[in-house]
């Protein structure tokens, strides 16, 4: 199939939009009227570029560090991890969705990831949204057969990298190994190492890989969760193609397609994410339009372990597993919350119970994800252009400090604010603290492409608030020690 060719749409796609390329004037021009005939209604609140505008002004306060790079065509997903080739920078992968007049892309980045306490104030701020960033460049770009819906890496190894697309089958790719392309009309498509096969309909953003060891899996909308091994098509790191007969060493060649260990059904509606258990290979869980949570167990058959029915009020668009507690599950959902579950204790009266919800957002929820670097703290994306930083350590402690605003969520310790448009995907970057990715399509607010923005906030406001305190009086101390000085 050649991704050079319009995607055709099987249906409306519940966090997608039709691709438009940034310089579609005259899609901004129908916003613009579409926004002066609404001007009544959005007198009495901020525009989305006031709002911005606030937010950058505050961004040499709030932030240690922040990277702003421009996407020509939107992208739905991103990740940014350390390839074991390259020690000295860490490499961001992006999804490029386009409307036929180029192909779709899988693009590898290097990103210059600058040490905290280094950048100075006056420069985080100084970026052009309409810019590419100078600590983002370009490494590789894969050509995609299809749209790139959602990318995941395998955490044992980040050039082995798993993609969804509009299609029933998981693409593996050995980024490593893959050659570096040109996306250009016509271009034939990259050629995937692996091909995961094993659903009967689409399988568009359920996806994910162990963390331990080399499994998948994925949902779609055949209402299925899908387990699969790639461990015998490793070798030494990289992938092995194994050529059927006849093929010799063409490397043009389709790589060898991997059938399922188990596909497991309980689901009524489409499955829309998935996570591994952080502690067991064989214990995963997932959510779906169904408003249900459902927990699985590969051990004990292919049925549901747990059901959790109404999880949520509305579609559950999101789920991580907390890597420090394996008791702990996040999900997000359409009604525009965040709900933590115990797994010891999910259901009352056949019903969800969460331990708290939390709600901080005023539009659906895409992504949750814990931070590798404290087990109480998590982030979650909406369509609402927010990304929240929250704690839940904090929910219920009367500690709050005096400044914050008795209307600020229970748990919720920061905002980032940079997007304009839906964030449809964020990654904590595990290698350098309180370092995250995000994403955002900006089809809505500017008329097409998206925003990639690398992001650490001040550590003056997730470090403990008595060892701040000391930190700002050592420093007064010392101005007015320096001060008295004849």
């Amino acid at each position: 199939m050649e991704s050079s060719q319009p995607q055709q749409q099987q249906g409306p796609k519940k966090r997608g939009r039709k691709p438009k390329p940034k310089d579609e004037k005259e899609q901004q021009q129908q916003q613009q009227s579409a926004g002066k005939m609404k001007e009544g209604k959005k007198a009495q609140q901020p525009s989305v570029d006031e709002k911005y505008t606030q937010w950058k002004s505050l961004v040499p306060v709030l932030y240690d560090w922040l990277a702003n790079h421009n996407l020509v065509w939107p992208s739905l997903s991103c990740r940014l991890s350390k390839l074991p080739t390259r020690i000295d920078s860490v490499s961001t992968s992006q999804s490029r969705q386009t409307d036929g007049s180029v192909p779709n892309t899988l693009v590898i980045a290097n990103c210059e990831v600058v040490k905290p306490r280094v950048a100075a104030a006056e420069h985080i701020s100084q970026f052009n949204e309409e810019a590419r960033s100078p600590f983002v460049k370009k490494y590789k770009t894969l050509i995609h057969p299809g749209e790139v819906n959602r990318i995941r890496e395998l955490p044992q190894n980040s050039k082995i990298v798993a993609t969804h697309t509009d299609s029933p089958d998981v693409l593996i790719w050995d980024v490593e190994a893959q050659p570096n392309r040109h996306a250009v009309l016509g271009a034939t498509h990259s050629r995937p190492d692996l091909i995961l096969t094993g659903h009967q309909d689409n399988a568009e953003f359920a996806l994910a890989m162990c963390p331990t060891e080399p499994y998948v899996i994925s949902g779609g909308k055949d209402k299925s969760v899908v387990l699969w091994s790639i461990q015998d098509h490793i070798s030494g790191g990289s992938i092995v193609k194994q050529n059927k007969p006849g093929e010799g060493n063409d490397k043009t060649a389709e790589g060898p397609s991997v059938g399922p260990r188990g596909i497991f059904c309980g689901h009524e509606d489409t499955v829309e994410d998935v996570a591994f258990c952080p502690s067991s290979v064989q214990e995963f869980c997932s959510v779906g339009d169904d408003s249900c949570l459902i927990l699985w167990d590969a051990r004990v058959g292919t049925g549901p372990t747990i059901k959790v029915e109404k999880a949520h009020d509305a579609d559950l668009h999101c789920v991580d597993w907390n890597p420090h507690d394996d008791n702990l599950i996040l999900t997000g959902s359409a009604d525009n919350t965040v709900r933590m579950f115990d797994r010891r204790n999910l259901t009352s009266n056949g019903v969800g119970s969460p331990i708290y919800k939390f709600e901080g957002h005023r539009a659906a929820v895409l992504c949750v994800q814990w931070s590798p670097d404290k087990s109480s703290v998590f982030g979650s994306s909406a369509e609402d252009g927010l990304l929240n930083i929250w704690d839940y350590d904090k929910v219920g402690k009367k500690v709050e400090r005096p400044s914050k605003s008795a209307s600020t969520p229970a748990g919720l310790f920061f905002q980032h604010a940079g997007h304009r448009d839906k964030v449809v995907d964020f990654h904590w970057n595990a290698s350098d603290p309180w370092t995250v990715v995000s994403v955002s399509d900006d089809c809505d607010s500017t008329g097409g492409g998206g925003t990639l923005q690398i992001w650490r906030m001040s550590d003056l406001i997730y470090r403990p608030e008595e060892e701040v305190l000391a930190e700002l009086e050592k420093f007064k101390s010392h101005v007015i020690s320096c001060s008295s000085k004849p």
